[in-house]
């Protein structure tokens, strides 16, 4: 009998077996305990931060802060993050009208005020100020002026103009930055649209060190630190989690230490050994990142640009994905649409950005043709198929209907990876050399 898979869907799991010629192989992040008692692990960092004293020791009364958390599309836990740093504030004596929460959305769409209580819970929003980015406003975003490497860092009026910048996330592998949580949380989600159009240009996507897990000689991150370094965020709070969104550490300080901190424990998480590339790869996305296709199509993305392509060139990703939002309805996500759907193929649209760039959002079409122009994405029980095919993927009503069209261009025998949480682990190719 063969063995039963299963992987992330929506807020639920899509169960599936292979076909009988077909070798299948398991990756997944390294078991570690998650934190059992979650409130007194956040205390106890924010007690002992890395780099600097406690928050509530070094902020004054007429102090301004500004707390730039993450959007809906990202699993922080805010909801036990935020309150935590306004505890620390309040016992500083910062007032309640002297501070700002800040929704990182980037170029993603306003949140609804139910995502914010989502985020944050029902009594912070009511008490607290608490406002998107507005990356499009120049009257809401300050100019810091360009970077040596030449990236304009333009970041909300509220962020900069505060006495104390502080920023949760999570430290999980970013395709772009290496890793997530630090100073992006800040430099992207709190930033204008020319700072986030140019850290996202052909230039950047295509540099050799803009990969997933690599930080040191990566262009992005460079940038993203020196925009964080000109808006003066002083003080970070984030986690690792894991596949189950538990949190399996915490750390508080300053920006830069704290991060660096949890970059290697994340690493020694979630990359994972294999040992060869494959024919075909099942990543797993589920609930939030699911629920469009702008998000969902990170996961393929991921595993083509771990530091060896995770499938051979001519194989297949399989991602189920759900996309009750279709290709979602955020400025970026639309643009992500409109180049998918409206280029009559990805050789047009990779031309076409190298030769006139895009703006913020269509770099998610620039990195997706990357992937096609080597490999097919299947996408499995969207709410949306014609889209998915408009945006040059192959729509499957199941991941039994997938491999088989998988295995009528590659035959039926075939190596598969099962990557049940395709964007919180990170094979890295060992001891062969890809074929």
């Amino acid at each position: 009998m063969s063995p039963t898979y299963h992987v992330p869907y929506s807020k639920t799991t899509l169960e599936f077996s292979l076909p009988p010629d077909m070798r299948a192989e398991i990756a997944i992040s390294k078991t570690v305990p998650p934190l059992e008692d979650v409130h007194a692990a956040i205390q106890s960092a924010l007690d002992h931060p890395i780099g600097c004293a406690p928050l509530r020791e070094l902020a004054r009364p007429g102090d301004r802060a500004c707390i730039v958390f993450t959007d809906i599309t990202r699993a922080s836990p805010d909801h036990l993050l935020v309150p935590a740093l306004l505890r620390e504030l309040e016992k500083a004596g910062v007032r309640d009208e002297d501070i700002t929460l800040l929704c990182g959305i980037g170029m993603h769409r306003p949140s609804t005020r139910e995502e914010k209580i989502i985020k944050l819970g029902a009594e912070v929003v009511h008490r607290y100020r608490v406002i998107d980015n507005e990356p499009q406003n120049p009257a809401a975003l300050v100019d810091l002026g360009v970077t040596p490497g030449g990236v304009p860092v333009q970041v909300h009026r509220a962020a900069v103009e505060a006495d104390w910048l502080i920023a949760t996330g999570i430290v999980e592998p970013h395709q772009y930055a290496g890793y997530s949580g630090g100073r992006k949380t800040l430099a992207v989600g709190a930033a204008g649209e020319a700072l986030i159009a140019h850290t996202h240009s052909p230039a950047f996507v295509d540099h050799p060190g803009t990969r997933l897990g690599q930080i040191e000689g990566n262009p992005f991150h460079e940038a993203i630190t020196e925009a964080a370094r000109r808006a003066k965020l002083r003080f970070i709070l984030n986690v690792v989690l894991n596949d189950d969104k538990r949190i399996l550490r915490v750390t508080a300080g300053d920006a830069e230490l704290a991060f660096q901190d949890l970059v290697r424990f994340a690493k020694s998480v979630y990359e994972v050994p294999i040992t060869k590339q494959y024919d075909i790869a099942i990543g797993g996305v589920g609930f939030p990142k699911d629920a469009n296709l702008y998000q969902a199509s990170r996961a393929p993305s991921y595993l083509f640009f771990a530091p060896v392509p995770v499938v051979r060139k001519g194989g297949f990703f399989i991602i189920p994905a759900r996309c009750e939002e279709g290709a979602g309805t955020g400025v970026g996500e639309q643009r992500f649409l409109n180049a998918m759907r409206d280029a009559p193929n990805v050789q047009f649209i990779l031309e076409e950005a190298r030769k006139n760039g895009y703006p913020p959002g269509q770099q998610r079409a620039f990195v997706m043709a990357k992937v096609l122009e080597q490999v097919n994405v299947i996408i499995v029980s969207s709410e949306c198929p014609d889209l998915v095919r408009d945006c040059k993927m192959i729509p499957a009503s199941s991941i039994e209907e997938a491999l088989q069209i998988a295995s009528a261009s590659l035959g039926p025998a075939c190596d598969v990876l099962i990557v049940p949480h395709a964007m919180l682990t990170l094979p890295v190719l060992s001891q062969q050399e890809p074929q």
